[in-house]
């Protein structure tokens, strides 16, 4: 598809020659006459590029730049003129003018100028689409009370530079959860650097985070920046920091004390201005108790404590979360997105997750590709299940499940029926077996609730 371009000019000549030199260029060219026409043309069908020129009758160029610029900020908008000068030119580039081309126009410098704006509007295009897509990947999705309150501990802490120290179990998001800090910070500008300490073996990781200076070791052939320089100004996320040696916790500890540190063979010291968030699956206070983990590391690491909160403690954020990843796998490998019966969705919400966000997002990823038809029904969702926690690799993890998802169903009701039971007699738990309350968590009638506790022989606390 060719790019578009408007031409505004209150001069026919230029609008016929200008558009008649585009043309031949393969580009789709559309003109205005003055202000009023081109703001009505952009809004209506924005093109990739207007061409816009300054003195016009009754609104002049600059105004309709300034007006096009409310409409659309990220409009690309080159000016022309006749009579310019320099104070026009700064004015226009001010008001957010990507170009200013003085006429009289050679074709040589339009098809040029013209070019260069548009492969300067594509990148720009890509760019958004591409930090969107990397947005929507490191979300954090769910409305459910847990989450609301890991977002006010985000934004409050976010600002500040203090380190922050995030737990939870594996394949909560506890990285997501970094981001989001570094993303709420005044360091949002600059780099995010993760660093996996459980994946990089002992021997390198000190290399990996100070760096090392050129045959300062066997396989050292080119001087090398470690992660903290390269988060140098901003943020650097020390994931699994339970598993590191207490030899490198020691040197971690002075260039945090510091924040200055040598490379691996170097003498020089290097500065730098790095906030260090750091998060560990372990509880960082018994392995003090072992002789694991440095007592005054984990006290500078320990400013700020977030706990990520396991999949199990949020199951209402299930059916957003299913969407999300949906929508994520669909793009990332040109899938259809699936529908998801109610059946299913209420298997996924009894599930116990002891793989967390990790384990729900492969588990939908496969469900995508491995179901056939447009909707994922719920004995595939529990066969699913079920091979995941009967397999030898999750044994081994010591993966548990619900007894429900062990148990074979002669038909889909029969299955459902469980299911529901199961559920209802938990919200009866939850809520001290008030009807009421529960009715309204469940988001049905009384009279709805107390046929459903009949007709599935849900157990009810006895009185007194």
């Amino acid at each position: 598809m060719s790019a578009s371009i408007l031409i505004v000019d209150d001069e026919e000549s230029i609008r016929s020659s200008l558009r008649s030199i585009l043309e031949d260029e393969g580009y789709e060219v559309a003109v205005a006459s003055n202000g009023q026409e081109a703001l009505r043309l952009y809004t209506t069908d924005p093109p990739d590029l207007m061409m816009l020129d300054i003195w016009m009758p009754e609104m002049d160029g600059l105004e309709t730049l300034r007006r096009v610029k409310e409409f659309v900020p990220t409009a690309q908008v080159m000016m022309m003129s006749g009579h310019g000068s320099i104070e026009t030119a700064v004015k226009a580039i001010k008001l957010g003018a990507y170009d200013y081309i003085e006429k009289p126009l050679s074709l040589e410098n339009v098809t040029l100028r013209v070019k260069h704006a548009l492969d300067q509007y594509r990148l720009e295009q890509e760019n958004r689409s591409l930090k969107t897509k990397v947005e929507r990947k490191f979300e954090l999705v769910g409305q459910s009370p847990a989450m609301q309150q890991l977002r006010l501990l985000i934004e409050t802490a976010g600002p500040t530079n203090s380190r922050v120290l995030i737990g939870g179990e594996n394949g909560t998001g506890k990285e997501l959860v970094a981001r989001a800090i570094h993303m709420h910070s005044t360091r949002a500008d600059h780099p995010f650097v993760a660093v996996n300490c459980a994946a990089i073996p002992e021997t390198l990781i000190e290399s990996e985070l100070f760096g090392h200076e050129k045959g300062s070791f066997t396989g050292a052939t080119s001087m090398k920046r470690g992660q903290f320089e390269q988060a140098d100004g901003g943020t650097l996320f020390l994931d699994e920091i339970g598993d590191m040696s207490l030899s490198t916790q020691a040197k971690v500890l002075r260039a945090l004390q510091e924040q200055q540190f040598t490379r691996v063979g170097g003498g020089k010291l290097m500065k730098v201005d790095v906030r260090v968030l750091a998060a560990s699956n372990k509880d960082l206070e018994k392995e003090i108790e072992k002789g694991n983990f440095r007592e005054d590391l984990y006290y500078r690491l320990n400013v700020v404590p977030i706990i990520v909160p396991p999949l199990r403690e949020r199951r209402e954020d299930i059916p957003a979360l299913v969407r999300h990843f949906m929508k994520i796998h669909a793009e990332e490998q040109g899938l259809r997105i699936k529908e998801v019966s109610p059946e299913a969705m209420t298997v996924f919400q009894q599930y116990e997750w002891p793989g967390n966000i990790r384990e729900l997002r492969n588990l939908i990823e496969r469900l995508m590709i491995m179901v056939p038809g447009p909707v994922i029904e719920a004995q595939q969702a529990t066969a699913s299940l079920q091979g995941r926690a009967s397999s030898p690799a999750a044994a081994q993890a010591g993966q548990t499940v619900s007894p429900l998802f062990t148990k074979s169903y002669d038909s889909l009701r029969d299955a459902r029926n469980a299911f529901e039971k199961e559920y209802i007699a938990r919200k009866l738990r939850e809520h001290h077996w008030n009807i009421s309350r529960t009715a309204e968590d469940l988001k049905i009638e009384r009279s709805h609730l107390h046929r459903k506790i009949k007709l599935l022989e849900v157990e009810m606390r006895p009185e007194g």
